[in-house]
């Protein structure tokens, strides 16, 4: 499968349950679902079956037989072909070995500041800090029974992993408050005065050529 079709984790998540044994696709949203897979991958029915589709046309799995129980609608069962198996490992061997450029909406947020005077986006900070206090205090909670029933973390070190970089996020969120609030952030001046220009005018930001080089030289060596 080419790169561009493994832009969807979903798909990734229906091989892992077909690997284990048939499913139909409720059994494997079920699936997903019990095991708390649906906080790592974006999971809903309607994409689901566009996914089983997909990987049907792609020859990664195959229809095995079709289920009736009763009044209910008839569902086709499915299991992974070797191309499939093939799938998984080298897949799964790129998203972890590989860094990829992600899109988080945060990092959009935060590359766009300007359009908030900065009281405001320290206020907005201190209670992104919170929410992720809390978030962070949750885990700590959930991840202490898993250890008290003996449950292998290897089955939920996913959530260990997105806790850990709550951590550092609220770390980054704290300095980066601390920063705007003493004036430590360079650019600052021009940040306040885009907010407190009189006629509505917006002041030119304080770019050289050099600095813009740099930026996309940067966000080049990213996307490689």
């Amino acid at each position: 499968m080419s790169a561009r079709n493994r832009s969807n984790p979903l798909a990734l998540a229906v091989l892992m349950c077909l690997c284990e044994r048939p499913m139909h696709p409720y059994e494997v949203a079920t699936t997903l679902r019990q095991r708390n897979k649906h906080e790592s991958v974006r999971l809903n029915y309607g994409s689901l079956y566009a996914v089983v589709e997909s990987l049907e046309r792609r020859g990664l799995i195959e229809p095995k037989e079709i289920e009736r129980s009763g009044r209910l609608p008839e569902r086709t069962i499915y299991h992974i072909t070797d191309a499939g198996k093939n799938e998984v490992h080298e897949w799964l061997s790129e998203l972890l070995s590989v860094p990829a450029k992600e899109y988080p909406a945060f990092e959009a947020a935060i590359s766009f500041l300007p359009g908030l005077p900065p009281a405001t986006v320290v206020a907005l900070l201190e209670e992104r800090a919170t929410r992720l206090e809390l978030d962070i205090a949750a885990w700590w909670g959930s991840r202490e029974l898993l250890q008290k029933r003996a449950f292998p973390r290897l089955f939920w070190v996913e959530g260990d992993y997105a806790n850990d970089m709550k951590v550092a996020e609220l770390d980054w969120v704290r300095r980066l408050s601390q920063d705007i609030s003493t004036g430590a952030l360079e650019g600052l001046d021009w940040w306040q005065a885009v907010h407190e220009g009189a006629d509505g005018t917006v002041p030119p930001p304080p770019f050289d050529l050099l600095a813009t080089e740099v930026l996309h030289s940067y966000s080049a060596e990213e996307g490689r």
